[in-house]
């Protein structure tokens, strides 16, 4: 009766560190039984952009990773739109997930550029990350040029708490333990700029990454080469189209590499995290189970 007299004088702040830890720590013990990963982006292809070398590395483990779309991505194309791309950009994200070996890929039918947070969204994300029993919940961060992605981002938030509370969307079964959720890594500085909490060097991922990549040509060889200006510079051959497409997502994580090679270190120690060449980072979200470095380590069972 004492011990319960004094877990009520906690302050709230305290149980709620003590909740999530021990939630992780059941992680920590469940290394027989696989992870299950769920990603959310705004469009066909903001997942993979941000998540797909870490997501080839829990597959080939044997993790169980799903890629959401949550519009369809039917307006991002300089030529055409509507279903006829909806159906091109679905396509394109399901082969991706045959290259990086996801356990499955999923397009929501919404309009690209029409995203809303609405209870009826909230309760569509809620439901698929009770579905799929996460462990993880990736998506972005909030502060983004594209109202797309800030309400996905928005949309995962909400979903957050909800995902344990027994009577929200009844119809599936709640969460067992809170998820730990982590936004991906971006350039945004205002209100406050992306401070990675875990780090993963891809280098022995990178072809399948990038393969991936150049599997998503309506997006990267079309539309943002057309909207970027360098639609010109984009090879018409087949295998030197791939390469030029894989250059530009090589540059990309070579800077979350170089930018947060401190932490590469840390995690890998000073020999790996410095020959790594390419990385993927995230971080861990105020909301959802609040994991240490070693639970973590866990999560991302990468660094042994």
């Amino acid at each position: 009766m004492r011990f319960i007299m004094r877990i009520h004088t906690l302050p709230l702040a305290a149980l709620v560190v003590i909740m999530a830890s021990a939630a992780c720590t059941a992680w920590a013990q469940d290394g027989d039984r696989p992870l299950r990963i769920i990603a959310f982006g705004g469009h066909p292809d903001d997942c993979e952009v941000r998540a797909s070398g870490v997501a080839a590395m829990w597959a080939a483990m044997g993790h169980q990773v799903k890629f959401v779309s949550v519009t369809n991505g039917d307006i991002g194309h300089y030529k055409m739109a509507g279903g006829p791309l909806a159906l091109v950009r679905k396509a394109e994200v399901e082969d991706c997930g045959e290259i990086l070996g996801l356990a499955e890929t999923v397009v929501l039918d919404n309009h690209d550029g029409e995203l809303m947070p609405t209870l009826e969204n909230r309760k569509t994300i809620a439901r698929l990350i009770r579905d799929w029993q996460a462990d993880i919940v990736l998506g972005p961060r909030s502060n983004d040029y594209h109202p797309d992605h800030r309400y996905t981002a928005i949309l995962v938030q909400d979903a957050a708490f909800m995902v344990t509370v027994p009577f929200f969307t009844p119809d599936v079964p709640r969460v067992e333990r809170n998820p730990v959720f982590l936004y991906f890594y971006d350039r945004f500085q205002k209100p406050y700029p992306f401070e990675p909490d875990v780090i993963v060097g891809i280098d022995d991922y990178g072809d399948q990454k990038y393969a991936c990549m150049a599997a998503l040509r309506s997006q990267f060889s079309d539309w943002n080469a057309w909207h970027g200006g360098y639609l010109d510079e984009v090879p018409t051959e087949e295998e030197a189209r791939k390469a030029y497409i894989a250059g530009r997502f090589q540059q990309r994580d070579a800077w979350v590499a170089d930018t947060w090679r401190d932490l590469l270190v840390e995690y890998y120690g000073e020999e790996r995290g410095n020959a790594f060449r390419f990385a993927e980072a995230f971080e861990v979200s105020e909301y959802g189970s609040q994991p240490t470095r070693e639970q973590l380590k866990a999560l991302f069972p990468f660094f042994e």
